[in-house]
């Protein structure tokens, strides 16, 4: 579980994130919505510790982030808009054993972990490809592969499907509805739900770092466009 308890976080004297308080239950499929500069990115940041509050507080599985930022990050993988920024070896199969490698695993359990997320995006056998040779879908899948070897209980994608075709984006989406009839928790984030509101038990949306709707989508539907958001 996640909990967000009266979260601000700053840039200057402007707030990003203005007091928010939200709880994220294990297994639960949530899209946080809203237009550029609504404050969901940096939100979101704050549920592994890549930001830390300048208010509040961010439990994860009842761990005060800040505290515990390994056990966060054990728990709540990121996957980020350009998964570039998520590579850190040239291969396809480095880059997906360098998480759980630095778990402090036993080879056994690092190499169990690697073939199981790469068999979850259909990027098995493809361990010794370059990742700077890979279509924009393809790198996406590995970028959620590396996360998915970290074995989370919630996987955070944000704009997942920003510059992806639509059969790269509907493979995305087939691994993300998979996952969370799993029981991972999934949390996208987004500004148009045209993607992802089908799967979605609830979404959240942010305007000006405050929390301006908070429900299933036929309880939030017509207000969408009201905060910049495109319905589906």
């Amino acid at each position: 579980m996640i909990e967000v308890r009266n979260l601000v976080h700053r840039y200057g004297d402007a707030r990003a994130v203005d007091g928010v308080s939200l709880t994220l239950a294990d297994g639960e499929f949530v899209v946080v919505a809203g237009p550029n500069g609504s404050g969901k990115t940096t939100l979101v940041r704050h549920f592994n510790g890549l930001s830390t509050p300048d208010e509040g507080s961010v439990l994860v599985d009842g761990h005060d982030v800040t505290d515990h930022p390994v056990t966060a990050r054990s728990s709540v993988a990121m996957v980020f808009q350009d998964p570039r920024e998520c590579f850190v070896a040239a291969t396809v199969g480095a880059d997906v054993a360098f998480g759980p490698a630095n778990l402090g695993l036993t080879h056994d359990a690092i190499e169990e972990r690697r073939e199981r997320a790469l068999r979850a995006v259909r990027m098995d056998g493809r361990e010794d490809e370059r990742i700077d040779e890979l279509s924009g879908g393809e790198q996406a899948r590995v970028a959620i592969a590396g996360a998915l070897a970290m074995d989370p209980t919630h996987l955070v994608l944000d704009e997942p499907f920003a510059g992806l075709d639509w059969p790269a984006r509907e493979a995305v989406l087939d691994h993300l509805q998979a996952l969370h009839e799993r029981g991972t928790g999934v949390v996208v984030v987004t500004h148009d739900l045209r993607d992802v509101a089908a799967s979605a038990d609830r979404i959240v949306v942010l305007s000006d770092g405050r929390i301006a709707l908070d429900g299933p989508l036929d309880a939030v539907e017509d207000r969408l466009a009201e905060f910049g958001v495109r319905p589906p």
